[in-house]
């Protein structure tokens, strides 16, 4: 039997949880460890994979794979500030004193799969657009190894096309969103 568990979270609740965040945001950016902000993120994921974390929570979590993907994938070719701001999205997971402590048997990790939803909703279009390039990719390899064609020759010039239309999307977006925010 399984059950559906439904909360909101009000805004003094958002307000605490973001300060956890901005604190490990600025702590992670003074000391400049992408390879660390990505080697905690990749360890949840693993830790998920495992079974040592209860599903709801594994499920979530598993789901900052396309998140880590992104922003290694070098044919989509982020900037350094893209990559930047997601990485910084990613800090919480560096962070010892976090909501909920990890060690905590069975809802160490609630916080994280809470927070994974937050960053998924914030990087919602960048990870579809994201998703688009990878499927096209994947399509138009399968399409010139079905004409006995090589995959490797001429691939910057068949991506650059999608990844230029992508990304103008995914930075027209951000700069919409942005702007929508500023006025509240």
């Amino acid at each position: 039997m399984s059950l559906d568990i439904t909360f909101t979270l009000s805004d003094d609740d958002l307000a605490r949880f973001q300060a956890i965040v901005d604190k490990s945001r600025h702590i992670k950016h003074g000391d400049g460890t992408h390879a660390q902000i990505e080697a905690a993120a990749r360890g949840l994921i693993d830790e998920s994979r495992s079974g040592d974390l209860p599903q709801f929570i594994a499920e979530r979590v598993e789901q900052l794979d396309v998140v880590l993907n992104m922003i290694n994938d070098d044919e989509w070719q982020l900037t350094a500030e893209e990559r930047e701001a997601i990485l910084q999205a990613l800090a919480y997971f560096c962070e010892a004193e976090d909501l909920i402590p990890d060690h905590v048997p069975g809802l160490g990790f609630l916080d994280d799969a809470i927070y994974v939803e937050v960053v998924l909703k914030e990087l919602q279009h960048e990870i579809e657009l994201y998703r688009e390039f990878c499927s096209f990719r994947e399509a138009e390899e399968a399409r010139r190894q079905a004409r006995g064609e090589d995959v490797k020759v001429g691939r910057e010039a068949w991506l650059a096309d999608k990844r230029a239309a992508l990304h103008a999307k995914m930075r027209k977006r951000r700069m919409i969103n942005e702007q929508r925010f500023r006025l509240f």
